[in-house]
């Protein structure tokens, strides 16, 4: 009966106990087959002692990129500790000082001068907050004790029928920045979402839930304590640009659209016209973007900066983003067919940086022949208001 020889005597050859199965190239035959010749032993030697030093190689490699890692993210928590004191002691004081603002606001202060630029035009109170927040957690009491969705139908195009977008908060919650683990039901920050989007539902019927919302609410709660919050969101979402997305203004939306193309043609020309060929029109992509303002598409702490600037400068930095990512993957845009670029701009890639983009975006010129943003899209309002007037009933008659 064949008794197979002891460890010690089959890798009498080798110096050290094998660490991996890499190592098992240097192993006698066993027994019942035929030993290895010196030279088939000579050559496993050395793939082996290429392998490893492959393997040491590849080490070295990763050790490298992440010391590169760690002395850049040292570096950009520096910056934003200096940053810190300068906006803290010089700048919150007298905060319409902006110059900084392109840099990125460091996240400490963040929430605090967000809070300043937008304002409360809408003269939002805690109070008022907790209000509609009871006026929330009654609805939810209710459909839950009730289940009256049928009664909902019923009651027709009501203030009702706007609250009961409540219920449609919840499914959508559980798809706010899923891998942060910190929105979904168990998670610390849940109730809070939840809150703050149920009293806005109640505050504003009119408007009731629109699936985004989420997005732009969990970011300023990241930055925010809750009542500041929901008064920040309240009147981020009364913006002009806002309130014609999510109310769904089909009209107004055409007129952001047409002035998002006319400084499209006017940077990336070429880009423009590929889009023309195949018919790819801006809803395709910029209704997702507008609508998170970027918090979806964009990586969180990108998606942050982009809203330093957006605080700053208003709407029409929005849309200069949405060229500058354009910008960015223009030659792959260019290789691309109407579906390729359409999953590709729905899905940004998640390796995007804030150097890169920002420094696109600064490269888009935002002026077509001498006008402005502004005095572009107050152009196509007025065209629209002319053509409205030109195809009235009582003019004809």
């Amino acid at each position: 009966m064949y008794k197979p020889p002891p460890p010690s005597a089959r890798r009498k050859n080798i110096e050290f106990e094998p660490l991996s199965t890499t190592a098992l190239i240097l192993e006698d035959r066993p027994a019942n087959l035929p030993a290895k010749s010196v030279e088939e032993a000579l050559r496993h030697r050395q793939e082996y002692d290429e392998m490893v030093a492959e393997a040491k190689k590849r080490e070295i490699k990763e050790a490298h990129k992440r010391k590169k890692i760690m002395r850049e993210r040292f570096k950009q928590e520096e910056n934003i500790a200096s940053a810190m004191v300068i906006w803290v002691n010089e700048i919150l004081p007298n905060w319409e000082v902006r110059e900084l603002w392109w840099q990125g606001l460091p996240p400490s202060v963040r929430g605090k001068v967000w809070s300043l630029a937008m304002g409360n035009e809408l003269n939002i109170t805690p109070e008022l907050y907790e209000i509609f927040l009871s006026r929330a957690k009654e609805r939810w009491k209710s459909f839950s004790e009730t289940s009256s969705e049928n009664d909902i139908e019923d009651a027709g195009a009501s203030v009702a029928d706007r609250e009961a977008s409540l219920e449609l908060i919840k499914l959508d919650i559980s798809r706010t920045f899923p891998s942060l683990y910190i929105f979904q039901k168990g998670g610390p920050y849940h109730d809070l979402l939840h809150s703050v989007l149920g009293a806005y539902t109640c505050y504003r019927p009119d408007v009731g839930y629109v699936q985004g919302m989420s997005f732009i609410a969990a970011v300023l709660i990241l930055n925010l304590e809750e009542a500041d919050a929901f008064i920040a969101f309240a009147n981020l979402l009364n913006k002009p640009c806002q309130l014609a997305f999510f109310r769904v203004d089909h009209s107004m939306m055409l007129k952001y659209f047409a002035a998002f193309e006319v400084f499209f043609e006017e940077n990336l020309p070429k880009l423009f016209l590929h889009f023309k060929s195949y018919s790819l029109t801006p809803d395709i992509y910029l209704i997702d973007w507008i609508f998170t303002l970027y918090s979806k598409s964009l990586p969180l702490d990108l998606a942050c900066r982009v809203w330093d600037v957006f605080c700053r400068d208003g709407e029409e930095f929005l849309f200069r983003t949405g060229l500058g990512i354009l910008r960015l993957y223009e030659d792959i845009l260019l290789q691309m067919d109407f579906i390729h670029i359409a999953q590709f701009l729905t899905k940004l890639p998640e390796d995007i940086t804030s150097e890169k983009l920002f420094s696109c975006i600064a490269a888009i010129q935002m002026q077509n022949s001498n006008k402005k943003w502004a005095q572009v899209f107050a152009s196509l309002m007025k065209d629209n208001k002319e053509g409205d007037k030109n195809h009235s009933p009582a003019l004809k008659s």
